[in-house]
């Protein structure tokens, strides 16, 4: 495994050309940041309608192989739903390989820590630990992993859950007054950290091999809404109906020393923004 670098530590720009695999929201945002450096940038999605102007747009369906060779590129980050094919990662991924003239110098695959559903070992969970799926979703999420890392080297990165503008299904919890599991423990990132995170992956010497993105603060899924409802001003959401605590707890020490600090370092300042600016 490559060394963590240390908090501070300088990036350097290694790429001028990235391809986007996979471009939705996350993916859009940062392909705005890297070509408002100066990289050319391009993005490859089945519709591209509503891709950034200054992207470079590659309309393609990777379930099936490319009809075009793709263009020549320095870096690479991978970011598509498990769901995109019915047999899993590896003959979407071996598409994308085959459309490359050449393997790009680095990768990153955004992965996801559902891959630690079902753990039954030691907490907090730390990148050194390595998954043992025990559900039909998490072992699709290891072999997308595994064969990104055979066929690319790929850098992996485990977001936990993903919030932000456009993604707030926890306010609409709230709002609607659905019964939740209060002691389900939960781990998330804000979306803006999330793409700090990626832009460092693509920028450092020497990065990680494999890194868990997430906010400094684990917390139950009752103390969340908790918070929610208090900002909004509403009744919290009551207990509902199944088992008991779930869930598991991430180390995040790694991913804070990638990127020096975070934007939101816990629920309260993203959860927070969010509503004030819909407020806005």
């Amino acid at each position: 495994m490559r060394a963590t670098p240390t908090q501070g530590a300088q990036p350097t720009a290694l790429a001028s050309r990235t391809l986007l695999a996979g471009c939705g929201k996350l993916g859009a945002r940062l392909g705005e940041r890297l070509a408002n450096e100066g990289e050319t940038v391009f993005a490859l999605r089945r519709h591209t309608e509503s891709l950034p102007s200054r992207v470079v747009a590659i309309g393609a369906d990777l379930t099936k192989p490319l009809r075009e060779p793709l263009p020549v590129v320095d870096a690479m980050v991978i970011m598509l739903p498990p769901s995109v094919d019915p047999d899993g990662y590896r003959p979407v991924l071996q598409h994308l390989r085959d459309g490359l003239q050449e393997a790009p110098s680095r990768t990153v695959f955004v992965s996801s820590t559902g891959v630690f559903e079902g753990w039954d070992g030691p907490q907090p969970i730390t990148e050194s630990h390595v998954p043992r799926p025990a559900t039909p979703r998490a072992r699709v999420i290891r072999e997308g992993e595994l064969v990104a890392e055979d066929l690319f080297g790929a850098i992996i990165v485990r977001p936990a859950g993903i919030y932000g503008p456009g993604r707030e299904y926890l306010l609409r919890t709230v709002r609607d007054h659905r019964a939740i599991h209060r002691a389900t423990r939960t781990n998330r990132v804000h979306e803006t950290d999330l793409v700090r995170v990626l832009h460092a992956l693509l920028r450092h010497e020497d990065p990680p091999h494999v890194i868990h993105a997430l906010d400094a603060e684990p917390a139950t899924l009752g103390d969340v809404t908790d918070f929610i409802a208090d900002v909004l001003g509403v009744e919290p959401p009551t207990e509902g109906d199944g088992p008991g605590r779930t869930g598991n707890v991430f180390d995040g020490t790694a991913v804070r020393s990638l990127v020096g600090h975070l934007d939101f370092p816990t629920f309260r300042e993203g959860y927070r923004d969010m509503i004030e600016h819909a407020a806005d």
